[in-house]
């Protein structure tokens, strides 16, 4: 099935406007990851205390804040107020990010559920396990352990594509696939730091699934690529390019619409738990179709008149 039939669009042409485009979003998103010292990282990888609950009415986080001012631990009053406090899913349910103490007690996450449930007689079930909808609790030395698996594993997955694509195409063809797998981690990392979004195991697993994605469209370019170069003797590489990707624009996206249309159901319907996650394959669709198109193509091309 072709969607679209016989185009004939100038993809190589546009470059240079859509470096710039690219430019200036992955500018933005590096301005705001300095400005902010980083990525927004989760409890998977900062370590901490992290407890979600839901009251049976409408919640004003400010009202939750003041009494997290005042939490008896051991016989001392701690203040948690200025810990991270917000609205998840819906205005009834709160959850409260805590950093790690020292010497933290063992039921250092009970107690502060037993705060929230009787601060608020009001607005809490009678049965305090229905007030509670998660308790985790991540240790610092283990945060940093996952911090560096999640980094080596994109970095391993990136250095195994560059091989098996210079095996199996050329080694242009893996520079080309590798600049737009790292332009796709790169914007979504940093529209999630614009909108201050943690990154969470999950999202990890999205940026694995986003350098999938966007490999297997990039690699259809490709061998496209290949196979004209041996057919096209008479015309510029750059023409052939330009024939390559008008070929596989069809396929290109009918894949993008069905996958974005699926993405898109479990952003709106799939809960609290993967949202952030359908959100980061949103962007990833979305980026990885532009990129294969706009980024690992013309960087083959530049790198074919270079040779």
């Amino acid at each position: 099935m072709r969607l679209i039939k016989e185009t004939n669009i100038h993809f190589i042409g546009q470059s240079r406007f859509a470096f710039f485009l690219s430019g200036t979003i992955i500018l933005a998103g590096l301005i705001s990851l300095f400005l902010q010292g980083g990525p927004k990282l989760s409890i998977d990888f900062k370590g901490g205390t992290l407890v979600a609950v839901q009251f049976t009415g409408d919640m004003d986080v400010n009202d939750v804040r003041s009494v997290m001012g005042n939490v008896y631990i051991d016989g001392l009053i701690h203040d948690f107020s200025k810990a991270e406090i917000k609205r998840f899913g819906s205005s009834r349910d709160i959850a409260v990010r805590l950093p790690l103490m020292d010497d933290q007690p063992e039921n250092f996450q009970q107690l502060i559920v037993n705060h929230l449930y009787e601060s608020f007689p009001e607005n809490t079930p009678l049965d305090i396990n229905d007030f509670i909808l998660s308790m985790e609790k991540v240790g610092p030395k283990i945060g940093a352990e996952l911090s560096g698996k999640a980094v080596m594993a994109i970095i391993s997955a990136l250095v195994l594509i560059l091989i098996y694509i210079s095996i199996r195409f050329e080694f242009k063809f893996a520079v080309g696939a590798i600049a737009a797998l790292a332009h796709d981690v790169i914007i979504t990392l940093g529209i999630f730091s614009m909108m201050d979004y943690e990154i969470s195991l999950p999202i990890i697993a999205a940026f694995l699934t986003i350098v999938g994605y966007s490999l297997n469209d990039t690699i259809v370019i490709l061998d496209r690529i290949r196979e004209n170069v041996k057919g096209m003797k008479r015309v510029t590489f750059t023409e052939i390019v330009d024939r390559s990707l008008n070929d596989s624009l069809s396929r290109t996206i009918i894949t993008s619409i069905t996958t974005f249309f699926v993405v898109f159901v479990l952003y709106l319907f799939g809960g609290e738990v993967i949202h952030y996650f359908a959100f980061a394959m949103l962007i990833g669709v979305i980026v990885g179709t532009y990129s294969s198109i706009y980024v690992a193509s013309p960087i083959v091309v530049q790198l074919h008149k270079r040779n």
